[in-house]
């Protein structure tokens, strides 16, 4: 019988899967697909700390620490690259939003620098185009593989005795005497003292039973690969609003998205191919980061595919053990930037599901936000890669 399951195979679920073994509790993780099928497989797999909200930046700066030393941790190549992050201004009021960024990260302590000039711009990375009219530039920001990531993560829990059963979705989570007992699966009960919801886009409908309310909208999110090119980009790059981003793979490939648009699907039986990007959409993509990083127009396209964002109404994840049920920890609503977290989540989760102070304080990031009665918590857009 497990101490803890854990419900999500991403790289939240996994992460969090292998610090509380490690910390010698048997754990079981349940995936109702397999690791990382969802948006931990789909992201760009940015590791940044640059255009997050001023709440979540201590968790990116603390995730970002923990990455260079995760290939020793994991014992794997998980092809994390720290050349940087750009966040690119195309006229003269992103220019504007990009500057008060830099201001505003560096008053927060994060070295963050302005480029100002599309001359300064093309000394940090030439590949990019003179439609670029300045950009923020974060050095220790990076990139990674989000399915190896994830996968390692799952690997070396494992190791460390965690049972993962893939294939078998979570349908309920019962509770006792205002505590979890256990949950219903799709191959029969399993009791745990304690339950991880980390669903992603299925979160809000496992918790809803038990009371609790998450806010979600499903989103979908374009992707493009390119087949492999020779190294042109090293960074990561965004754009002031959110519209594109791209990086290069470590094999060569361009990895590019689009911004958040609505999805009308059903979480219950969408499919892939469902996801996959209309024609229309994937020329509208190809357009805008071509604007600005002109070798995708000639690059020729390997796949595409779609991504499903858990996007809450501050584009702030929810890390918390709601007091109305006792062994319950809720880590999801991510917003399309969960991936960088997942180290530091991983260890937040642990620290919730094991009853002890949480090691950032995670205020912030409490269910009850949302609650009403309570102060209306921001509308934020969705920011990507990473």
């Amino acid at each position: 019988m497990p101490d803890i399951v854990i419900i999500g195979g991403g790289i939240t679920g996994t992460a969090a899967a292998l610090e509380l073994a490690s910390e010698g509790h048997a754990v079981m993780l349940l995936e109702k697909h397999g690791i990382a099928a969802m948006a931990s497989g789909w992201t760009l797999g940015g590791v940044r700390q640059s255009g997050r909200d001023p709440a979540e930046l201590p968790l990116a700066s603390a995730a970002v620490a923990i990455w260079p030393t995760l290939n020793d941790r994991l014992g794997s190549d998980i092809e994390y690259r720290q050349h940087g992050n750009l966040r690119l201004a195309r006229d003269e009021n992103e220019v504007e939003t990009i500057r008060e960024l830099v201001e505003r990260q560096r008053r927060q302590g994060l070295e963050l620098h302005l480029l100002a000039s599309n001359a300064d711009v093309r000394a940090v990375s030439p590949a990019l185009s003179d439609h670029v009219l300045a950009a923020s530039f974060c050095p220790s920001d990076g990139h990674a593989n989000p399915i190896l990531a994830t996968r390692a993560f799952a690997e070396a829990a494992r190791r460390q005795g965690v049972v993962i059963r893939e294939d078998v979705e979570a349908h309920a989570i019962r509770v006792r005497k205002h505590r979890v007992a256990g949950v219903e699966t799709s191959e029969g009960f399993v009791p745990a003292a304690a339950v991880v919801v980390a669903a992603g886009a299925n979160t809000r409908e496992l918790i809803a039973p038990l009371g609790l309310d998450l806010p979600l909208t499903v989103t979908v999110v374009d992707v493009l690969q390119t087949e492999p090119l020779p190294a042109t980009l090293p960074q990561v790059f965004g754009v002031a609003n959110a519209d594109c981003a791209g990086r290069q793979e470590v094999d060569g490939r361009l990895r590019v998205t689009s911004g958040s648009r609505p999805w009308a699907g059903n979480l219950t039986n969408w499919s892939e191919e469902a996801l996959k990007p209309s024609t229309a959409a994937l020329a509208h993509l190809t357009h805008l980061v071509g604007h600005v990083l002109p070798v995708l127009n000639r690059a020729p396209v390997h796949r595409v595919w779609g991504g499903l964002i858990d996007l809450t109404p501050d584009a702030l994840p929810v890390l918390d053990a709601p007091s109305a049920v006792g062994g319950l920890v809720v880590a999801a609503g991510f917003s399309g930037h969960g991936f960088c977290l997942g180290p530091i989540s991983g260890k937040l989760i642990a620290d919730l599901a094991l009853g002890r102070p949480a090691r950032i304080d995670l205020a912030p990031f409490r269910l009850d936000r949302f609650a009403a009665g309570a102060p209306r918590a921001h509308d934020a857009p969705l920011t990507l890669h990473g």
